[in-house]
């Protein structure tokens, strides 16, 4: 195995809402897409260290320590060095909407301000984005105050407080700064002008300020409202504030086993975590989130066609999603090869995201705005399309790129998009055929008890007819298809902590899946197992798999989308999923261990 320049898990991630950076503890921003979070890279070090490109900001120091955190309840992004001889920090930061409002400074850029904390350090920088995926090597031009990178159809300018010098495909510089002095350096493609030290000042007081208002709407008050605030703030820079979409991680192309070929494009907006997405913002307060994002999915709905509702997946503006292409020019992370973007995955047949749609708007309805006439009827005709094809063979919910099964999960979220368009069309007073639906849901369960049981043992499997495990059983009570202290279920919970558990890891699955190769732990996972456990009564137990599950997110509280067996970051980074199951569990085992606790909005 090929060892990385650096760990998925030694980054934080700052962002404008429109696209998503990840800097390094060293100080390197070592991935950014520019100028969308799904648009080729202008650095892609992280997956290839010899001609990816990166924006390198280093103190020279005697062995220093190398700390990561946040402005609190922002994600305004310090990354310190401390050492004997001196420490110095760097302030990474994109303006939001809000914060560019200066005439003399309104463009999208990134903003790197370093300061020196102690003793006297000296720097160098170097700036060297690579266009296109890192197929293109920019031009690099001197302008008035700044260097002028062209490349393509695309130009970025670099602006800073001290001089730079351009070199072949790169900008440089080196400079000394004493303590209290600073520096500063800003990268954008709409720049027109070197802006001043004041402007600098003023759109990163602006920012942050926009940071802690926003997260000031939270309404959760409970045990771990720090790692909430983390969750919920990394989930908003995944959220465009143009489409209300929400991506599935910011990145393409980190493997769930290092060396292997489990290397996807998670640059795209999954259905399947439409009622997640809706749950998570709702029970923390961000009702206008929450509703932005059912406002992007009821315009899938509503531009689908009648032979296939909805896409599995879609790109962040609501268009199809792009298909698979491999970049073989680029090494890889720790030598992961084929890079890939795009997604296949999105022409399958995944029949559980009807489902996770349907509770979603339910959710909406329930506690947000009622639906209109013209969406009730698309409801219809995706409740039509379930009862056409819920005992179809499908791909499944973790994408299985082998022949089609009768997938367990899919049959549940059948169930699912059923009982919701019951429930909501009666809450609602709304025109249904409601026998009609409730005679093909109660089939469903029918189905579910007879043909998805081991032979043995009891407890529901991944498949009809089957003896294997899968995680995604656990969603079984958490959408009340059957009661969290249902004795089959106790069996199916006993056997997934048995077979699936390794201590805090939990695993999807552990049968031959069509690829090549193994995979880490699925973190979301350990999150639906703890809530499982809580909602069985097991509190001590919940909490002991909360515990760990928390401590498999890196030092500034993010999570990837798996672990390796030493607990160490795998997949892309960060996991809007991983935190909306962490996001759930933690909110109801909080509820749980309230002594005024009275259930009454559990879904």
């Amino acid at each position: 195995m090929v060892e990385p320049l650096r760990a998925i898990g030694d980054h934080g991630i700052i962002g404008d809402l429109e696209t998503a950076a990840l800097v390094a503890r060293d100080g390197t921003i070592d991935y950014l897409c520019w100028p969308a979070l799904d648009s080729p890279t202008i650095f892609a070090e992280l997956l290839d260290a010899e001609q990816g490109g990166a924006f390198t900001l280093q103190p020279e120091l005697d062995d220093p320590q190398h700390l990561q955190l946040y402005v609190p309840d922002t994600n305004v992004l310090l990354t310190r060095w401390m050492a004997e001889d001196g420490s110095a920090e760097v302030t990474d930061l994109m303006p939001l909407a809000e914060a560019r409002t200066r005439p003399d400074f309104d463009a999208r850029c990134l903003i790197r301000r370093v300061r020196v904390t102690r003793g006297t350090v000296r720097f160098s920088v170097r700036c060297a984005p690579r266009f296109d995926y890192a197929r293109i090597v920019p031009a690099v031009t001197t302008e008035e105050g700044g260097i002028c990178f062209t490349g393509g159809e695309q130009t970025l300018r670099l602006f800073a407080s001290i001089p730079l010098t351009a070199e072949d495909g790169a900008a440089t510089a080196d400079f000394t700064l004493s303590a209290g002095e600073a520096a500063w350096f800003v990268l954008g493609d709409d720049l027109r002008a070197c802006p001043s030290d004041d402007a600098i000042d003023f759109v990163t007081a602006t920012t942050t300020d926009a940071w802690r208002r926003w997260t000031a709407q939270s309404t959760y008050r409970g045990r771990w409202r720090e790692a909430m605030t983390r969750s919920v703030l990394a989930l908003k820079l995944l959220t465009s504030a143009r489409y209300g979409s929400i991506a599935a991680a910011a990145t393409f192309g980190l493997p769930e086993a290092t060396g292997a070929g489990r290397n996807w494009d998670y640059r795209a907006t999954w259905i399947r975590d439409a009622s997640f997405t809706v749950y998570a913002f709702l029970r923390l307060g961000f009702v206008a989130e929450a509703e932005h994002f059912n406002r992007w999915a009821a315009a899938r709905v509503m531009d689908a066609g009648p032979d296939h509702p909805i896409r599995i997946m879609y790109a962040i503006d609501g268009s199809e999603a792009a298909d698979e292409h491999e970049l073989p020019h680029l090494a890889g992370y720790a030598g992961s090869r084929p890079v890939r973007i795009g997604n296949a995955a999105h022409a399958q047949s995944q029949l559980d995201i009807f489902g996770e749609l349907l509770d979603s708007v339910y959710l909406s309805n329930k506690y947000g705005r009622a639906i209109d006439h013209e969406g009730w009827q698309h409801v219809c005709g995706i409740v039509d399309h379930v009862i056409a094809h819920w005992q179809e063979a499908d791909a499944g919910i973790w994408e299985m790129r082998d022949e089609p099964r009768h997938f367990l999960h899919s049959r549940l979220m059948c169930w699912v998009a059923l009982d919701r368009a019951i429930r909501l069309a009666k809450k609602r007073s709304l025109p249904a055929p409601l026998v009609l639906w409730a005679e093909c849901r109660d089939a469903i369960v029918d189905d579910v008890w007879t043909n998805f049981r081991h032979p043995e043992h009891g407890y529901f499997v991944q498949e009809r007819g089957g003896h294997e495990l899968d995680a995604a059983l656990l969603m079984m009570p958490l959408v009340r298809f059957v009661s969290s202290t249902d004795p089959v279920w106790l069996k199916t919970l006993d056997a997934i902590g048995s077979e699936l558990r390794d201590d805090g890891l939990v695993y999807r699955y552990r049968n031959a899946d069509g690829l090549e190769g193994g995979e880490g732990a699925f973190t979301t996972c350990t999150f639906w197992y703890a809530e499982c456990l809580a909602r069985a009564g097991r509190m001590d137990e919940a909490q002991m798999i909360l515990a760990k599950g928390m401590a498999y997110a890196n030092g500034l509280g993010l999570f990837s989308e798996e672990v390796d067996q030493r607990g160490l970051p795998l997949g892309n980074f960060p996991q809007a999923l991983t935190h909306l199951a962490f996001i759930s569990a933690a909110f109801f085992i909080d509820r749980r261990l309230d002594p005024s606790y009275r259930p009454h909005w559990e879904p």
